[in-house]
This record gives C-alpha cells, structure tokens and sequence, in this order.
C-alpha cells in the first residue's frame, strides 16, 4: 500500500498547489478529460524521480517540490516576460551556470546559491538512507525493475509521438496556446505535451513572399543591426533620443515594429528578422525557433546574400556559446564571425562591451570589404538585468537603461554618418522591449522601433510604416535579392558557407585596441 499511498499524495498535494496558483487568476479546467492528463502529468513525474531512488515517499515529495518550483518560476517568469513556462526553457538551463547574471539568478558559488542547494542535497541523501527501498529483495527482480521502468517511462514517450496516441495528444494540443493549456491541464502535462508535439512537427515551409523596394540592383553594402532591447525612450517617459529625430526625417522607412516576445527571447525576433518567418508556421518550435533546425535555413537572408556574391560578416560582442550564436550563424550562411574576442580592449559600458565599439567595428568591415558585404551586427550593451552597482553613481533600472540607450543613439548616429557616400542600407531595429519595473508584458502592445535608411542612389524620402519582424526580414531579403535559385545553386552556397567559415580579418582587428 505504501506506492499507491505515496502517489495519491503525490497528485492530490500537486493539485493543491496549482489550484492555489489558479485562485483568482487562472482556474485549473474542472472537465474529467482535462483533470485526466493533468493527474497523468504529475504521475508521469512521481514515475521520473521515483526511477532515480526508487522509494515512494521521496518521489512523492519530489514531485511535490517539481510541481511548487514550477509554479513559482512560472509565476516571476509571466509578471516579467507575460508567458508561463514552456518546455524549451529547459533548453536553456544549461546556460544559467555559465551566465547567471543574464537569467536574474546568482552564480553557483555564490553562498546565497550554494548554501541552500547543499542543504537540499544533505536531505536527499538523508531521506534516501532513512526510507527503506522499494526494490524487490531478489538481485536478479531488482535489476529487471531497475532497468524496465526507465524504459517503459521512454517507450511512453515514444509510443505518444506514434500513431494513435500522437493523433490523440494532436487533438488536444492542436496549435499552441500556452496561457489557456496550462489552466486546462496544469504546466508538468503541458510541458510535456508541448515537448512531444514539437519533435513530431514536420519543417516549416520556405517563405517566398518577399517584399520589394523596387530597386534595379542590390545595394553593394548592407547593415542590419538589431538593438538590444530598444525602444524609443520617450515611451518610458525618459528624454528625447537624437537618433529618433533623425529616424523620422532621414529613414526611408520606419515605425513601431511588432514583435514576438517582451524583454526577453531575443532569438525569436532574431529568426523573424533572418527568415521571414512567421510565429505561426513555426508551430510549437515558435518559443525557440533555434532548437527545431538550429539556422539550417535555406531562405535566411544570410543565405541569399551569399547566393548573390555578398561577403556575409556576423560581429557580436559577447560569448559565442551562449544561445550557441556562432553554430546557429554559420548554419543561418554566415561565412565570417566577429565575436567578443575579437573586442579585446574595447571599451566596456558596465559589464558588456559598448555599442559604440560595436559601431566601429562594423564601420570596419565595411570599410575593408572588396566585394558586396552584408553585415549582421547584434549590440550587448543594454542588455539586463538593470540593478545596482551596474553604473557607477546609477543605481535606477531606468535610470542605467536610458544611459545605455543614449550610447545606442549615438552608436548608430555614427554609422550612418559613416555610411554616407555610400551606396548602402541601413536597417536597425529593437529585438524585445525592456523587462524593467516600468515596463511590463504588454507594453505598447509588444512593439519596438525599427528604421531602414537609404544612402547614395537608394536614399528616399521618409515613410512612416508599422510591420512586423517577419515582414521587415521579408523586406530586408527583398533588398539583397529577393529572386529564387535553382536548388543546386542553394545546396552549393550552404556548403560554402558551412566549409568556409573564418575568423575576423586581421587588417581590422586594430580598430578595437
């Protein structure tokens, strides 16, 4: 009776604690099917973690604690970003250690982490030598049911993905609707359903439906920038920017750029503005388009630069690890990284290097380049958390945010002063709003700003023009070559970009000492 007991405990007390986070803000689905798999959920976990120990009572508290440690990140993470936690979270844990400050959380060896965690582990252990075992006394029982549960646990998982079963996990989980699943059958089901769907879902379709600036020839230089968390100050009550005056007067186009996440996810604004693609199409791959193919995107705009016989140049200055940036980018068709080893001695604006740096470096590139370039530049500047001891004399999240925003203005007021003359394209755009206290999930119904200027034969006259990430990457393609090639000549300049990968040019790395 003693596994039955502890698994009833397990499901009736992860109940408890999501209806509890439900109160007055999402009730938990009341219909026998929904209760059904939320019950499956919990069960599914109480089976994970009793695999690890096999006695029922720590598994039924570690489902406990599974489910209560779910519901809290889920919480802080919805008042901060505005979804609940999502299976491709998980995806990036193994980042936190190595970038805790990005994630709002404090290294491992910090005592305040360390401490708590060694404690939790002493308990562990101590409850694992306390509790008797529930393996069968015979040796040779014991060794089937060690190794038969984990993999009837895997041929579960796998049988869901199959047939009848993944047709019925389809019916339930037809697209995504995170906030509404999540009511119905509670976030360890969800996660995991989401999880199952998304392996299973086929490639998203190429898009095509580029939108055309009407030029006769391809601009010979073409910068893209996407500004760390950037909106125009002014929509936080914060001064006016110089570089907004002059995106209203001087940009070909410009305007409020809708895009997929708030304060936070930059690689989904990122995918969008490289591919084209639409949220929608990416199906459950939409909370991390990176996981499902990695940059393996034959109609990036990287990849059609390099059809076209652009030289294609990612310049980032931070870790290329994190978000696995320098794998994606060579498989998005970037033939040449500039990361942050590639700053060294560049000046560092509070903890991340300046986007001024940044600016020349890119001015650089363009500078040395013998054939048509096209650069993608990401800034790190102003990326959070915003907290005291950042700034020296600046302890405000705002307060530190407009600082860095005053040096993105300037940063990009010198590239295109640096563009001039010049014929070229410029487009900079926000990836996600701020997460500070004064900007919250929904601001501006999750817009940023982005301008397109126009230099020498391409400068025109300014438009005001809200789109959306996908549309300006359909847009920014257009401007490179909006035209389709023969899929050999597609498959022949993925190779090239994949075998031809280099590192920065050493006639430019001088710029940044």
């Amino acid at each position: 009776m003693t596994i039955p007991a502890a698994l009833a405990l397990a499901l009736i007390g992860s109940l408890a604690i999501e209806a509890w986070d439900g109160a007055g803000r999402r009730p938990i689905g009341r219909r026998p099917g929904e209760l059904a798999l939320r019950l499956a959920g919990y069960a599914l976990l109480t089976a994970f973690w009793f695999c690890f120990s096999w006695r029922p009572w720590l598994a039924a508290f570690s489902c406990l604690l599974t489910v209560a440690i779910l519901v809290v990140v889920s919480r802080l993470k919805q008042a901060v970003i505005g979804e609940p936690l999502v299976f491709s979270d998980f995806a990036l844990l193994r980042q936190v250690p190595r970038h805790p400050d990005l994630y709002y959380t404090r290294p491992l060896t910090d005592p305040r982490m360390a401490i708590p965690l060694g404690a939790s582990l002493a308990f562990v252990a101590l409850w694992y030598w306390i509790e008797p075992t529930a393996l069968p006394e015979e040796p040779s029982v014991a060794l089937l049911a060690l190794i038969g549960l984990p993999c009837l646990l895997v041929g579960l998982a796998s049988a869901l993905g199959t047939g009848r079963p993944a047709q019925w996990l389809a019916a339930r989980f037809s697209r995504p609707d995170l906030d509404a699943d999540c009511a119905r059958y509670g976030l360890p089901a969800t996660i995991i359903a989401y999880a199952l769907r998304w392996r299973r879902e086929p490639p998203p379709p190429e898009t095509g439906d580029d939108i055309s600036l009407g030029q006769l020839h391809p601009p010979p230089v073409v910068v893209v920038v996407q500004l760390e968390s950037f909106v125009d100050p002014t929509r936080l009550d914060g001064p006016v920017l110089p570089l907004m005056e002059t995106i209203r007067t001087r940009a070909l186009r410009h305007g409020r750029l809708r895009v997929p996440a708030h304060g936070a996810y930059t690689m989904r604004t990122e995918h969008a503005v490289l591919t084209g693609r639409e949220s929608d199409s990416l199906g459950f791959g939409r909370y991390d388009p990176y996981l499902s193919n990695g940059g393996d995107e034959p109609a990036s705009i990287a990849r059609r630069a390099s059809q076209a016989g652009y030289a294609t140049v990612f310049v980032h200055p931070f870790h290329r690890d994190f978000f696995h940036r320098a794998e994606v980018m060579r498989r998005f068709g970037f033939a040449r990284l500039v990361m942050e080893e590639d700053f060294a001695g560049a000046p560092r604006i509070g903890p991340y290097i300046g986007d001024e740096a940044l600016a020349a470096r890119i001015l650089a590139e363009v500078e040395v380049a013998t054939t048509p370039v096209f650069v993608f530049a990401v800034t790190m500047e102003n990326h959070g958390p915003w907290k005291p001891g950042r700034l020296d004399g600046i302890d405000d999240p705002l307060a530190q945010y407009l600082h860095h925003v005053a040096h993105t203005g300037r940063a990009m007021e010198t590239l295109i002063a640096g563009l001039e003359g010049r014929d070229a394209i410029l487009c900079v755009y926000g990836d996600h709003a701020p997460s500070l206290p004064t900007c919250r999930p929904g601001f501006g119904d999750t817009t940023t700003e982005y301008a397109v200027f126009g230099f020498g034969t391409f400068h025109h006259g300014p438009h005001r023009i809200d789109t959306t990430a996908p549309e300006l990457g359909r847009f920014l393609r257009s401007v490179i070559g909006g035209h389709r090639r023969s899929d050999r000549d597609r498959v022949s300049a993925h190779h090239r970009a994949d075998t031809n990968v280099t590192e920065a040019d050493p006639r430019i790395v001088s710029t940044m000492r």
